[in-house]
């Protein structure tokens, strides 16, 4: 396909000698872009091929149900709603379906932050121990100096995933961050690592610059003047919906309604629930730099930060390759035909599928919400809608990669998965001698009990009860079950310690990060 090279003026540089030192004196013009024209009509074209590309992706990806919605300008040019939001109801999908968007939250929390920062609340550069007093983590250089916008880019040193296991037993979003300088640190501001707990922290540290809770924040900010009446960053408004998504988990290659996922904890970075209209609005807003039907919440120049790399989080595979950047809450990468896409994907591995993408060169956004856990749908949906307004033509199979990508998400944890129990086990110790009281200072206490003859570890606040199988000696398995141990999970559990009784108990799939072994 021949595409016609967009006639844009090219920035001249002349080169002056003044006073024996050389300046650079831009004369000519800067063109805010420099890309391929798209073929007239192609938009178009792109959205009448949406139900056939929906159609084709959930055929092959069997996720339950999903909503589309396209906007362009301030137009909202498409929205539907396909399958069922719940397989045991069969309830219809609709555009008014309210879903647990996940990490899609990321961007709208940026979105609240800019519009903190337009009101001279708070600056990307602010330092959140400046904000958030009481804040630490495992340096006190990286404590007294990282920034909102560190956090925000997942640059701050804090390791991927870091706080999640506690969040999976039932802690609270107080205690997370207050446990986070137990963490150990990559390089601060160098290394990239995405931590839902990170951007958690940076949405406290704007809450705290506006002065209120995050949730009444990002309804006053963002949501109210939006019109946003379906979307909330509290659960519990999530459950009032009657028209509500039900989360669904591939087990066994089928997808299943297995357990419920309230993120209040990590809120800012995960626990956005909304519509794909009301979704619509907000990338109006973003298309538009700031603006919606009049009224401006935040200048370009405030969230451009946000939507621009700060982190490079894809390097690509060899050095002709394009790589992508992570900016302020939001991916950011660069087309083939030189067009600029800024976007977020969210999953649950336990039963969310979601992502959204802006090209703002073509004043135009697509949003995909599905209730299925992460199989690609969402992403390969957004892929072809965009190759075609682009080139007139999907350019690969989209779905293919995106499902490969993300079906590692599945991979089960701990070490004994695969393993089956030693026919020759060695017998445990006497459980009166396993039993008792165990202190972590990052998970907290662990109580192991003698239930019926079998042994039972008790974790978290809300006392989670883990059942353990014996495996040899003073091993035991544990199979847990939770967003970040997916199905099919197996790991060891091993008491510690001589004498008449154990002084240690060890949990491999805890101890991602070195802190899975409580003491007597």
């Amino acid at each position: 396909m021949m595409l016609s090279r967009a006639l844009t003026a090219l920035p001249i540089f002349v080169a002056v000698a003044t006073a024996g030192q050389a300046q650079v004196l831009e004369v000519g013009p800067s063109p805010a872009d420099d890309v391929f024209s798209v073929p007239e009509g192609a938009l178009d074209q792109a959205v009448e091929a949406l139900p056939g590309i929906v159609a084709r992706v959930m055929e092959r990806s069997g996720v339950p149900g999903l909503a589309v919605a396209v906007v362009h300008g301030s137009d909202v040019v498409f929205a539907e709603g396909y399958g069922v939001r719940d397989l045991e109801s069969g309830a219809p999908v609709t555009p008014d379906t309210v879903f647990q968007i996940a990490s899609i939250s990321k961007s709208l929390s940026a979105t609240v932050a800019s519009i903190a920062k337009a009101k001279g609340q708070v600056d990307w550069d602010d330092k959140v121990s400046e904000l958030l007093p009481d804040f630490r983590l495992g340096s006190d250089y990286v404590t007294a100096e990282a920034t909102v916008g560190d956090f925000f880019a997942h640059r701050s040193g804090l390791p991927g995933g870091a706080g999640d296991d506690l969040e999976d037993l039932g802690f609270d979003r107080a205690t997370i961050l207050s446990r986070l300088d137990q963490m150990p640190l990559n390089r601060f501001r160098t290394s990239y690592a995405y931590a839902n707990f990170g951007t958690t922290t940076a949405g406290e540290a704007v809450a705290a610059a506006a002065g209120g809770a995050w949730e009444d924040v990002a309804q006053e900010y963002l949501f109210g003047p939006m019109g946003m009446d379906h979307t909330s960053y509290r659960h519990d408004d999530f459950l009032t919906r009657d028209n509500r998504a039900t989360l669904h988990e591939l087990e066994d290659g089928q997808f299943k309604a297995v357990a419920e996922r309230d993120p209040d904890p990590q809120a800012p970075a995960g626990g956005v629930t909304s519509t794909v209209l009301d979704l619509a609005r907000w990338m109006s807003l973003l298309n538009a730099g700031g603006t919606f039907d009049g009224q401006e919440l935040f200048a370009e120049t405030d969230i451009l930060p946000a939507m621009k790399p700060q982190s490079q989080n894809s390097l690509g595979h060899s050095i002709a390759t394009r790589g992508a950047g992570y900016g302020y809450g939001f991916n950011y990468k660069v087309l083939a035909n030189g067009r600029v896409g800024v976007s977020h994907s969210g999953a649950f591995i336990i039963g969310a599928g979601t992502a959204f993408e802006i090209m703002p060169s073509l004043d135009t956004g697509i949003v995909v919400l599905t209730n299925g856990g992460p199989v690609g749908a969402a992403e390969s949906i957004i892929a072809e809608f965009f190759d075609i307004a682009n080139f007139e033509e999907v350019t690969r199979d989209w779905y293919a990669g995106y499902n490969a990508m993300l079906v590692n998400y599945y991979a089960p944890v701990g070490d004994l998965v695969g393993q089956t129990a030693p026919a020759d086990a060695e017998p445990s110790r006497p459980l009166t001698q396993l039993t008792g009281t165990y202190d972590s200072p990052y998970f907290g206490p662990a109580r192991v009990e003698d239930t019926d003859g079998g042994l039972v570890l008790y974790l978290g606040p809300k006392d989670m009860a883990f059942p353990l199988e014996h495996w040899t000696g003073d091993t035991f398995a544990v199979a847990p079950r939770s967003e970040n141990a997916p199905y099919g999970s197996l790991s060891s559990v091993v008491f510690g310690g001589d004498g008449d009784q154990a002084t240690s108990l060890y949990v491999d799939y805890l101890d991602t990060y070195g802190l899975g072994t409580w003491e007597r």
